[in-house]
C-alpha cells in the first residue's frame, strides 16, 4: 500500500547561534544529507565531502576542456548511450588521478615538469589532465609488408616522466 505524506513549513527561524558554532567547528561549507548520525558523524561527513570525486567535477572537466556542441539523436540507443560516451572519458580521468595520487601519497613523493610554464615545478597531487598530456608524446610506429606481416615496431623513447607516471599507475615501462 502507498501512503502519500504532505507536510507544509508555515513559520521558519534562524538559529543563529547554532550555525555560528558550526560554522566555527567545521567551516563555511554547510552540507545537508539524509543519512543519520550512525551511518557518519558529522566530521566524518566533512571529511568525506572534501576529498571525494564527484560527478559534477567530472562534467566540469567536460565542459571546461572541450567544446560541446548540441546533437541532435533520433535513436533510443544513441540517446542512452551518449551519457555513458561522454563520460567514459571522465572516469578514466578520475581513476588515474586518484591512482597517481594515492600511490604519491603512500611513498611521500612528488612528480616534476607537469606545469608547463614552470618545468622545475614539483606537484605531489597532479591533475589527471596534465599526467595524461605528459603521456600523449609517446608514439608508436608499426610498419608492415603488403602482406600485413609486421616489419618494424618503434616506440619513441620514454622520458622520465612519463616512466615514473608508468610506474606509479601500476602499469611499467614494459607495457
Amino acid at each position: 500500500m502507498l501512503q502519500k505524506t504532505r507536510s507544509q513549513s508555515t513559520h521558519l527561524t534562524r538559529q543563529g547561534d547554532h550555525l555560528a558554532e558550526l560554522g566555527q567547528r567545521f567551516g563555511w561549507q554547510a552540507l545537508v544529507t539524509k543519512a543519520g548520525q550512525q551511518r557518519r558523524s558529522g566530521p566524518e561527513a566533512v571529511v568525506c565531502e572534501r576529498t571525494a570525486y564527484r560527478v559534477e567535477r567530472i562534467f566540469n572537466r567536460r565542459k571546461s576542456r572541450g567544446h560541446l556542441a548540441p546533437l541532435f539523436v533520433t535513436r533510443h540507443a544513441h540517446i542512452e548511450g551518449l551519457p555513458y560516451r561522454l563520460t567514459r572519458g571522465g572516469r578514466v580521468g578520475t581513476v588515474t588521478e586518484f591512482v597517481l595520487r594515492r600511490s604519491l601519497e603512500t611513498a611521500p613523493a612528488s612528480l616534476p615538469g607537469l606545469p608547463p610554464e614552470n618545468k622545475p615545478k614539483r606537484t605531489d597531487k597532479p591533475p589527471a589532465e596534465r599526467s595524461l598530456k605528459a603521456l600523449a608524446a609517446i608514439a608508436l610506429t608499426i610498419i608492415k609488408t603488403a602482406t600485413g606481416a609486421d616489419v618494424l615496431r618503434r616506440l619513441t623513447p620514454l622520458s622520465g616522466l612519463q616512466e615514473e607516471i608508468l610506474q606509479r599507475l601500476g602499469w611499467g615501462t614494459a607495457l
